[in-house]
């Protein structure tokens, strides 16, 4: 924890002091902040995949029933910014609710950008944005998918999200095994 103490003399302010302590105010806000990134390789084809988030989440439950149980599109049409999923999944055995928002859709970039707005992770979480962007390979089939998660916590005591990392890794490792089989 940073703390700067000053003073006030002939009710001026040194200037430097107000600077310290606004570099010491933004020091303490970015520990809060943060950010987890992980690329999973996978075989299948890229624009699939990608559309596994962008078209059809409602299959990702069936890649992974034992990760996600359920998925629904409650507002919007898939693949358009600012529709709203929910999706019911399980994190270390327990159940849990997210309610998404896409922020962002860039198909020829293989990208999907979704905001938490309601669920589990906002108890933890004052914000949430979870980024998937799917790059093909130069050549064949298959390329590597990027997760990255921006976050800002509500406080120290929250642990960084790394085991909702985790989560993703093996959920896009389950979404990869079913896009191969259904080829």
């Amino acid at each position: 924890m940073y703390s700067l103490t000053y003073s006030r003399s002939k009710n001026k302010l040194d200037k430097h002091l107000i600077i310290w302590r606004k570099l010491a105010q933004a020091m303490m806000n970015s520990s809060l902040h943060g950010e987890v990134e992980a690329d999973v390789e996978i075989r299948a084809p890229a624009k699939k995949f990608f559309h596994m988030f962008a078209v059809r989440p409602q299959d990702v439950s069936k890649a992974s029933p034992e990760t996600v149980q359920g998925c629904r599109v409650q507002g919007g049409e898939m693949g358009r910014v600012g529709t709203l999923i929910t999706w019911n999944y399980v994190l270390d055995g327990k159940p849990n609710v997210a309610k998404e928002r896409i922020e962002a859709v860039d198909p020829k970039k293989n990208m999907i950008k979704l905001k938490v707005i309601e669920g589990d992770v906002t108890e933890e979480f004052k914000s949430f944005l979870i980024t998937i962007q799917v790059t093909p390979k130069k050549e064949g089939p298959g390329g590597v998918v990027k997760l990255k998660m921006t976050y800002e916590r509500i406080d120290e005591n929250v642990a960084h999200p790394e085991t909702l990392l985790q989560t993703g890794i093996e959920l896009f490792k389950d979404i990869d095994e079913m896009l191969l089989l259904e080829e």
